[in-house]
């Protein structure tokens, strides 16, 4: 099989890789979108209270702009065998080698934790209104569905990638985070 050199991140791969990558450019996959749309269990929810994470949801219109981060070669197998731990833990996604056109040019082959359609976490198309009221509400052992959401886009804004799209859906979940003054108005 061939040796993976880069993983791609879209969401928390970005900001929390749970490596030292050798290199770090921002790089840019064709034919998916960065998506809320996968109910977490684990990581950002509870089975009772699911949270909702980023996936790269399959969309031939679409493109994705994130992070290629390089493996080092020393603890290579170590750190593909911690992503997979991670990010397969319930199987909602599958592994992909995806083409990649990195900021500088180079184009390579990296790994990429892609939707599953067809897995029953997946919550594509929900409306923005409801992204944040699950996202507002849900806790898991990595700590609360809120914090996600707003480590990722801090993130983006600060590789020069703010998403409108995601910043909106941040203010959203601030407003119903804030506790209420008791005032009518």
């Amino acid at each position: 099989m061939h040796r993976i050199s880069w993983v791609f991140g879209y969401g928390s791969l970005m900001w929390d890789p749970g490596f030292d990558p050798t290199e770090t450019v921002r790089a840019r996959l064709e034919g998916y979108a960065r998506s809320f749309c996968l109910r977490s269990i684990e990581h950002r929810g509870t089975p009772d209270r699911p949270g909702l994470v980023l996936g790269l949801d399959a969309d031939m219109s679409a493109h994705c702009t994130g992070l290629a981060l390089r493996i080092p070669e020393g603890g290579h197998d170590d750190i593909i065998a911690a992503l997979r731990a991670r990010e397969l833990v319930t199987q909602a996604y599958a592994e992909a080698l995806v083409p990649l056109a990195l900021e500088d040019g180079r184009q390579v082959q990296a790994l990429a934790y892609v939707m599953r359609r067809d897995h029953w976490q997946y919550a594509g198309g929900l409306a923005a209104p409801e992204q944040a009221r699950i996202i507002a509400l849900a806790h898991g052992r990595r700590g609360p569905n809120a914090d996600y959401l707003f480590n990722t886009a801090r993130h983006l804004a600060q590789i020069g990638l703010a998403d409108e799209n995601m910043d909106a859906l941040s203010d959203a979940v601030r407003q119903l985070l804030t506790p209420s003054d008791g005032l009518s108005h």
